[in-house]
């Protein structure tokens, strides 16, 4: 039976917040098809994809109970990525991709860089692009800029210094700096980065 008006997801998400349990499973059943599709899509394996969804479920009422979630007319984006992030985790845990450790020679952004991708590590890979663009805001402004000009602008240390007025000593400090900083935040999150 399709209505002709079908209740919004965020009078729905209302709803259930304020104790009307049944509001839960009605966006349950109005989200289950793309959700468990999407999920699936990653893991290729029913009895995971069940597990996964449910855990998003629970997940998504853990939140909605302890009123952290704030309503944007998103909340498929929002289950999504909770469905997203607990994949994630599940590569992860199961070890299914290796993980590196952080050592003074170790490079962050040597895994940046993969040329073949199966959707498994595409996924994974773009969650380390995620994090590490979470990382490097984290950090003082003065390295931020020296590292995006290094990283990501592929600028020589030379036309950084040209570009940011200081000495390429200076722009060499502040790259060290921002990478010692990356692993500090690396460890403090407990960020794994996989290959």
């Amino acid at each position: 039976m399709i209505r002709k008006n079908p209740i919004s997801d965020s009078i729905l998400v209302s709803d259930y917040i304020n104790g009307k349990e049944a509001s839960l499973s009605i966006l349950i059943n109005k989200h289950q098809q793309r959700l468990f599709s999407f999920i699936y899509s990653k893991v290729q394996d029913k009895d995971l994809t069940e597990d996964i969804f449910q855990d998003t479920f629970i997940k998504v009422i853990r939140t909605l109970k302890k009123g952290n979630y704030n309503e944007e007319g998103k909340f498929l984006p929002w289950v999504m990525r909770i469905a997203h992030n607990l994949v994630i985790d599940y590569f992860r845990k199961n070890n299914r991709m290796p993980s590196f450790k952080n050592t003074d020679e170790f490079d962050i952004f040597s895994v940046l860089h993969d040329g073949s991708l199966n959707a498994e590590k595409k996924i994974i890979q773009e969650q380390i692009y995620d994090d590490v663009r979470e990382l490097i805001n984290e950090l003082p402004e003065e390295q931020k800029e020296v590292l995006v000009m290094r990283m990501y602008k592929d600028m020589s240390f030379k036309e950084i210094s040209e570009n940011t007025g200081v000495s390429i000593n200076t722009a060499l400090g502040r790259m060290r700096y921002a990478l010692i900083n990356m692993r500090k935040l690396i460890e403090k999150h407990k960020i794994i980065l996989v290959d």
